[in-house]
């Protein structure tokens, strides 16, 4: 595998079926024969109802194997349908990263009562109530689980903080009160002190906690035979704890594990500090270049496209980077809706897949389509040209033509162990467009047809290796060589 291609496998909207998995299953050797060589998983665990798409995480040992929270099987099916899916993506020479939910826990088994302050929700450092009692959903028991696995259980003890006094049905932001127990210094600042993002907080400052979750990792890894992790909502994470975390996985299964982290944040320096402060030990999607997109999509013409790379993450740190055009959480519905604009996607998509940097991943939902309250269909026919495009042709040296606000190209050379590969890109975001590159006399009468269909015309080179690339209006044309 060359260019490697990660796949998000799940949409916010999924029936609540129990066959995701074997859907999975299903789509592994087509996915595999178009170059993609990644796969991320939803969370697998067990979350707090039937139809928990597995960010409200109840317990971390359950992979659909457990009469818990209303059924054996979550959401996608069960444990032992999920193995199959991975042996078989395994079998396709596809890697397999799951989905870990390590931020908080929801879904308890009971309520205690302990002592607390309420906090403003938008300074969580500033206390706004005196000491008092309330009865929070903090037990964690699992009895249909009976200790398989785990014996931990988790109580007030083991949180930083919980939303709802189940005693007065009153909701907000209740820090616990015990001793030496306090917001993590070590997560982003917005807020404040945005350590606390939903349901029970789980304190990383515990010893317990912190056994427990590295024990859990590394039975999880092993039990599914896992290549890597994506991590959720890691700005609400002790950092410190993150590094170590992700160092002991790698130091007890593979230094090869891969780990990408989500930090949603659009401001790319504080991704870079990010980075930096965990050693660069996993890499984070670039937030930014979404935005990018999300704002071209929006602007159209008056979008500058020159710049749409500016002070992104993969354009300053290209090698810690995913880059994705949307996800679970940027669709339409969701908390972070910031869905591109249907008639961008695709320009959007020949931007991450077709040039040199960045692990670039697929959304489901562009692909195979998205169900809910605002169906979309999928771009299967649209997106398959881009990804036998960036398997069989985008190698070699990258040129940019970067120099009008509204048609934009780049070139890839091709390289000797990719036989007729070499790519000519081009994109308006307005009128028609002809953007003049050049591959050199070496390649010399060369013919180029666009890969995407939305140009008929062959291109020949010319004896200095240049011709007038074509592109329609607000439209993307990928030039490959034609075989002689």
């Amino acid at each position: 595998m060359d260019n490697y291609v990660m796949i998000q496998f799940f949409e916010w909207y999924l029936p609540d079926d129990g066959k995701h998995w074997n859907r999975l299953k299903a789509e592994a050797k087509h996915l595999a024969s178009l170059g993609v060589s990644g796969v991320w998983i939803p969370p697998p665990t067990k979350g707090s109802g039937t139809g928990s798409v597995g960010y409200n995480i109840y317990d971390l040992y359950d992979l659909g194997e457990f009469d818990q929270k209303g059924s054996v099987r979550t959401k996608y099916g069960t444990k032992e349908e999920l193995k199959e899916a991975i042996e078989i993506l395994h079998q396709n020479g596809l890697k397999v990263y799951a989905d870990v939910v390590l931020n908080h826990k929801a879904g308890a088994d009971e309520t205690e009562r302990f002592k607390v302050v309420e906090v403003n929700p938008s300074d969580r450092t500033k206390i706004i109530s005196e000491p008092f009692e309330i009865d929070g959903w903090t037990k964690f028991n699992f009895p249909g689980r009976a200790d398989k696995y785990s014996s931990f259980k988790w109580n007030y003890t083991y949180f930083v903080a919980t939303d709802k006094d189940d005693s007065t049905g009153r909701e907000g932001i209740f820090k616990i009160i015990a001793d030496g127990k306090d917001w993590s210094d070590n997560v982003d600042s917005e807020n404040g002190n945005y350590d606390y993002l939903m349901f029970a907080d789980i304190d990383y400052n515990n010893e317990s906690v912190i056994n427990e979750v590295k024990q859990w990792s590394l039975w999880f890894v092993k039990e599914l035979n896992l290549d890597g992790f994506r991590l959720d909502a890691i700005k609400h994470i002790d950092e410190k704890f993150m590094r170590d975390f992700v160092n002991n996985v790698r130091v007890s299964t593979s230094k090869d594990f891969y780990v990408i982290g989500e930090y949603w944040n659009v401001e790319v320096a504080k991704l870079e500090k990010y980075l930096d402060d965990v050693d660069y030990n996993l890499n984070l999607f670039d937030v930014t270049l979404h935005y990018n997109f999300f704002e071209a999509s929006k602007k159209g013409r008056d979008y500058d496209l020159s710049k749409i790379l500016e002070n992104t993450l993969v354009s300053l740190n290209p090698l810690n980077v995913v880059t994705l055009v949307d996800n679970h959480d940027s669709q339409k519905g969701q908390s972070l809706e910031s869905c591109v604009e249907d008639w961008f996607k695709i320009i959007a998509y020949a931007i991450i897949l077709l040039r040199k940097d960045g692990y670039p991943c697929i959304f489901y939902g562009d692909y195979y389509g998205i169900q809910g309250e605002n169906p979309m269909p999928g771009k299967k026919e649209l997106l398959d040209p881009l990804l036998i495009a960036r398997k069989n042709f985008s190698y070699g040296e990258q040129i940019d033509y970067f120099d009008h606000p509204n048609v934009i190209g780049w070139i890839r050379k091709g390289d000797e162990e990719h036989k007729e590969s070499g790519i000519a890109v081009v994109i308006s975001n307005g009128e028609d467009g002809i953007k003049n590159m050049c591959f050199g006399k070496e390649v010399a009468g060369k013919s180029f047809y666009d890969i995407t269909g939305n140009r008929k015309e062959i291109i020949t080179l010319n004896e200095d290796g240049a011709a007038n690339f074509t592109v329609q209006g607000g439209s993307v044309s990928v030039w490959v060589i034609k075989k002689e």
